[in-house]
């Protein structure tokens, strides 16, 4: 978990957060939460479906809470949530969310390392566990390092024969 407060700095013309600074520290609260799983240097692959669902004002208090959903041979998906709250009033409202993919680098001559894996403990790590297969297959197939008619997980998910 990581807190900020919304500088001036940190605003656009109409004193809202803008949206490039709160991706940075999407990647700074994710990538720390890569790190931590693999004990290593992680870099950014990917981030997936970012939407700014509202302003987040100068002054509000952002709290971002990060964690690994799934770790694969070399990589890991981060799931990621943002929350906001006016310290001059109670309670938090969910912002933003999003998924960013990390690869760890070893130390020596920063080549891809292979990570811990992850065992989900409860029903909703199970199912963002289960999903992170879904979301890594389709990032691969936009990003055209796979082919479509080689999925598994996503040929499962629509239940489409392999004839």
């Amino acid at each position: 978990m990581m807190s900020q407060i919304v500088l001036p700095n940190d605003t656009n013309a109409l004193g809202n957060l803008m949206g490039g600074v709160l991706l940075k520290w999407m990647d700074i609260a994710s990538g720390i939460a890569a790190g931590r799983h693999s004990n290593s240097i992680c870099v950014t692959v990917s981030v997936d479906n970012v939407s700014f669902k509202k302003p987040i004002a100068l002054g509000e208090v952002v709290t971002l809470e990060a964690k690994v959903t799934r770790a694969f041979r070399t990589s890991m998906e981060v799931y990621i949530e943002v929350f906001t709250e006016d310290p001059r009033k109670v309670g938090k409202s969910k912002t933003n969310d999003a998924y960013y993919t990390f690869v760890a680098l070893d130390g020596i001559n920063g080549n891809p390392k292979e990570v811990s894996k992850i065992v989900p403990e409860t029903d909703a790590e199970q199912e963002q566990y289960e999903g992170a297969e879904r979301r890594r297959e389709v990032r691969l197939i936009l990003g055209k390092k796979m082919k479509a008619e080689d999925s598994v997980a996503l040929k499962k998910l629509f239940d489409i024969s392999n004839t």
